[in-house]
């Protein structure tokens, strides 16, 4: 399986950025650990962080990927644009959030909740685990023959 990972605007400064809330893991730190991650379950990993929305939609238009693992950051509670990218991407989505949203400001809401296939919010980075965990649970064969 090939997963796209892909980080939105503010992300390249995790390690740096409110670590009370963010934590001190590098997005880098970050980028190694779910490619190792992911390489033991046999899939591979294209990372791209970028602060610009239209980059993000670019990325997920060029869909040579298998699946999505995303924080997409503040974008998470504006973009229609990339709820709609996601939609077009026509590829299973899991979105990522360190921090617990919710228990935010009441402004933290996910735009693009509706549309991916799953959430992982508030379990510091290693939620990027588990989202590769749920991405790859939905490419397992389910068997056939058995009573359910």
């Amino acid at each position: 399986m090939r997963i796209l990972l892909l980080n939105g605007p503010n992300l390249g400064r995790l390690g740096h950025r409110e670590p009370e809330v963010y934590g001190t893991t590098t997005l880098a730190e970050v980028v190694e650990a779910v490619r190792a991650h992911a390489e033991v379950r046999g899939a591979q990993v294209d990372a791209l962080q970028s602060n610009h929305e239209g980059a993000l939609i670019d990325r997920l238009e060029q869909r040579d990927y298998d699946g999505v693992v995303m924080n997409p950051g503040a974008l998470a509670h504006t973009s229609y644009a990339l709820h709609d990218a996601i939609v077009s991407a026509e590829r299973p989505v899991i979105e990522v959030h360190i921090s617990d949203i919710r228990a935010r400001e009441a402004w933290r809401i996910s735009v693009l909740e509706p549309v991916v296939a799953g959430q992982v919010i508030g379990r510091g980075w290693q939620g990027y685990l588990e989202a590769v965990d749920l991405l790859l649970a939905r490419q397992q064969p389910t068997p056939t023959g058995e009573d359910a």
